[in-house]
Parts: structure tokens; C-alpha cells; sequence
């Protein structure tokens, strides 16, 4: 992986590592020569949150939301769907983008808010090793230098993206689960739908909940269920945890008494399956 084309190693090793009452000096805003050219030409990975976020302001169905603005991936190791923002036009630019700047800018993803700063983490981190913040300097950009003093925390404060990060918590928590080290085969493709259908695709997961047996395997507390049918934020965490152990076994959901009861004596029984792709 790499942001803005510099690879992931290289930001480890060499870019000056930023901490939370670090300062720098930066503005972008009309009248800036350079406005809204950063929203062209650029790889922009949507996180569930971001799409989630995107989807509602537009007010569509996630599976046309898709459709129509994003390019789908996958990580290599482990292979991981990965959800692209589609650019459009001969200059690929951002479609939410106009004359005036963004027209999503409230709903606008986390990568959009973070800039000009980046975050990373070491790969395998010691009690001395930290995640931490730096400065992204592009020839394009020439907002650097321009307005007040930021520091990083309040750059992150001002901008929304602690609620980005709590929201995102729980996905990366799912990214980085030590399980993907372990698994010796790759997902089989009604694995990596269930994936990309729970991280993603919120409102064929709802169906998939409402409309299939889910319910009638999995004990889930009636309150929840009532909250899963209109909460977007609750059902992306309920997704997460669907997730954790339908992929890894992790005791997040709670099985129905009837159902391990009508399984019990049976050899090398399983778990309910994951949903089948669609």
C-alpha cells in the first residue's frame, strides 16, 4: 500500500514523525490557485464509514451507490476487498467536486479530511513504537504556508475525523486481526462477497439479516433488532462483529439454545454458514 505514491516503508523510515502538539501552517480554500486540482487524478480508498457517510448524504440504496462511484479491489496479503472512489472525465475527477469546491464536503471522506497530514502505524509495534502523524507536501498543493497554525490535535478535532476514527475502529480491529496470518488458504469468493457485502454494501446486509433465516440462528437482543432495521451505525458494528466470527470464530455472536441443541451429537458439526454470495 502506499499514500499518495510514496510506499509505506519509505513514510516508516523516513518522514518526520509528528505528534499531537506538532504544528504546522496550512489553508485550502478558494483563491488558492491550486483549489480543488488535489480532487483529480488520485487514488482515494473509501473506508465502510466513508461509504456509509456518502451513501446517506446522497440518499441511495448502497448497492447503486457502489455501482455508480466506486472501483472495487483487493489487498494482496491479506487479500481484502478495497473500495475506490471512481473518478470521472479525462482529468478523473472526483464526481462530488464542482466549481466551488465540494458538494459533499460535510459528508466528505476520512482520507479528504486528514490532508495535508497522514497517519501510520509500524507494522509490528513495541511498547517504544507508536502510530503517528506527518505532513504530506506535494508540488501541486500550494496551501502550505497559507492561514494559521495547526496542531495536530486540533487539525483532527476541527476537521471531524475523531468520529471517523471511532466509527473505523472496529473495521480495523477486523483488518488487523491476527487470525489473517494464520489462515493458510485464501477466502473462497462467497467469503469475499460476505466481506465486501458486510464492510460496504449496508443495505443488501440489512436484507440479507431481515429477509433470510439469520435471525432464527442467532440470538440478538430485540432491542438491537429494532435499532438494526434504521441505525446505520449499528448495523455497520453488529456487521463487523458478523464478521469476526463467521471468518475467525470469535464468540461475538450469540448461536440460538435451539439451534446448538438440534446440532448437538452431530460429528464435526459447524456454525451456521456465511451468507452465500449473491
Amino acid at each position: 500500500m502506499s499514500e499518495n505514491g510514496v510506499t509505506r516503508e519509505k513514510i516508516l523510515k523516513d518522514y518526520p514523525r509528528m505528534g499531537p502538539d506538532d504544528h504546522f501552517t496550512f489553508e485550502c480554500r478558494p483563491g488558492v490557485c491550486c483549489f480543488t486540482r488535489c480532487c483529480q487524478d488520485v487514488s482515494i480508498v473509501l473506508t465502510p464509514y466513508d461509504v456509509l457517510r456518502l451513501t446517506r448524504a446522497l440518499r441511495m440504496d448502497s448497492s447503486e451507490f457502489l455501482e455508480k462511484y466506486t472501483l472495487s479491489g483487493f489487498t494482496e496479503k491479506p487479500r481484502f476487498p478495497v473500495v475506490l472512489l471512481k473518478m470521472q472525465g479525462e482529468k478523473k475527477r472526483c464526481p462530488f467536486v464542482g466549481e466551488e469546491g465540494c458538494k459533499v464536503y460535510g459528508n466528505r471522506p476520512w482520507a479528504c479530511r486528514m490532508y495535508p497530514l497522514g497517519a501510520a502505524e509500524p507494522q509490528n509495534p513495541n511498547p517504544d513504537e507508536h502510530g503517528f502523524h506527518f505532513l504530506i507536501r506535494e508540488e501541486l498543493c500550494k496551501g502550505h504556508g497559507e492561514g494559521r497554525s495547526w496542531s495536530v490535535r486540533e487539525w483532527v478535532s476541527d476537521q471531524g475525523i475523531e468520529e471517523y476514527d471511532m466509527m473505523g475502529a472496529s473495521f480495523k480491529a477486523l483488518m488487523l486481526h491476527p487470525e489473517w496470518t494464520k489462515k493458510g488458504e485464501a477466502l473462497t469468493p462467497a467469503q469475499l462477497d460476505m466481506l465486501y457485502m458486510a464492510c460496504y454494501d449496508l443495505d443488501r446486509f440489512r436484507r440479507f439479516v431481515f429477509e433470510s433465516r439469520f435471525l432464527e440462528y442467532f440470538d440478538v437482543d430485540e432491542a438491537r433488532v429494532e435499532a438494526l432495521q434504521t441505525d446505520d451505525e449499528e448495523l455497520l458494528d453488529f456487521a463487523m462483529q458478523w464478521l469476526r466470527f463467521s471468518l475467525f470464530g470469535d464468540k461475538t455472536m450469540r448461536v440460538r439454545h435451539s439451534v446448538m441443541e438440534a446440532r448437538q451429537g452431530a460429528a464435526g458439526a459447524e456454525e451456521p454458514a456465511a451468507p452465500p454470495a449473491r
